[in-house]
């Protein structure tokens, strides 16, 4: 057993290949759902870009409490970052919400307010030139 990783130890094989390919997946494609890069991730998660890069290809898994900050960024929960098929919200939906979270609740309802008047405004305008 000299060489395998504590999880190989305990999975067999496919198991952890599936685990890996996985979170790889799951990772990057709300990464990217959210609009960021590797390094803008990388750097709120405290790691250098290769080792968030390595996360993403199944080459290494995170810790626990490395991958519990990172289901924090990405807005999800750790049981969704390792489900074979996450929930994932639409891509404008995560954009809007990673706008808007580190913002106080009082700077939250105005921004929602501007932009249901914005969308309502468009929405009108549509409907006058006969969409």
């Amino acid at each position: 057993m000299a060489g395998m990783s504590n999880l190989q130890s305990v999975f067999p094989d496919e198991a952890v290949d599936s685990l890996e390919i996985r979170l790889a997946r799951n990772i990057a494609a709300r990464r990217k759902a959210l609009g960021l890069t590797q390094a803008q991730l990388a750097e709120k998660l405290g790691v250098e870009t290769e080792t968030l890069s390595r996360f993403e290809r199944g080459k290494h898994l995170p810790s626990l409490a490395t991958l519990e900050r990172l289901a924090g960024l990405l807005q999800v929960t750790v049981s969704e970052l390792l489900a074979e098929q996450p929930k994932m919200a639409d891509d404008d939906a995560l954009v809007i919400s990673s706008w808007i979270a580190h913002l106080d609740e009082d700077d939250k309802r105005f921004a929602r307010a501007i932009l249901k008047q914005c969308c309502e405004h468009l929405e009108a305008k549509s409907k006058l030139l006969g969409s």
